[in-house]
């Protein structure tokens, strides 16, 4: 999957989208927690940065469990910064590896990418984005054993 990222933005915050990370959880927009009217995937642009306050737009996003949504205040120099602390790693139900804190990816082909925050790992190995996951164990009806 190409390295997208795209960015939407309410002129106090930028929602920042890369849809290479995204496990298609569907929290962000979807049951009594989710936020539809700022996150509907069957509109185009599917995210309005305008649709709620920044206060709730980014509560909505801390709560990605792939990392794939972030945000950054407009007027800050701070862009997503580090998260200090330890990190956690916690094995989702039928679905990925979340690694929360800060970690290194180092690729086969030798690069390394630097994490912040919340990060899905394949664990069913059916993604087409290794070592991330993009949601295929929904696909391949994939169990814990």
């Amino acid at each position: 999957m190409k390295d997208i990222t795209k960015e939407y933005t309410n002129g106090e915050i930028t929602v920042v989208w890369k849809p290479a990370l995204c496990a298609h959880s569907t929290i962000c927009w979807k049951g009594e927690g989710g936020l539809g009217e700022v996150f509907d995937p069957q509109k185009r642009p599917w995210i309005n940065a305008d649709g709620a306050s920044s206060e709730r737009i980014m509560a909505q996003i801390d709560k990605c469990p792939s990392g794939a949504l972030s945000y950054y205040h407009n007027n800050a120099a701070d862009k997503p910064a580090e998260i200090t602390g330890d990190t956690r790693v916690e094995v989702s139900p039928n679905g990925p590896v979340l690694v929360y804190g800060n970690l290194t990816v180092k690729h086969t082909d030798g690069t390394e990418e630097k994490k912040h925050k919340v990060t899905a790992l394949c664990r069913c190995g059916a993604s087409s984005n290794k070592p991330y996951c993009d949601g295929s164990h929904v696909k391949v009806e994939f169990k814990d054993a």
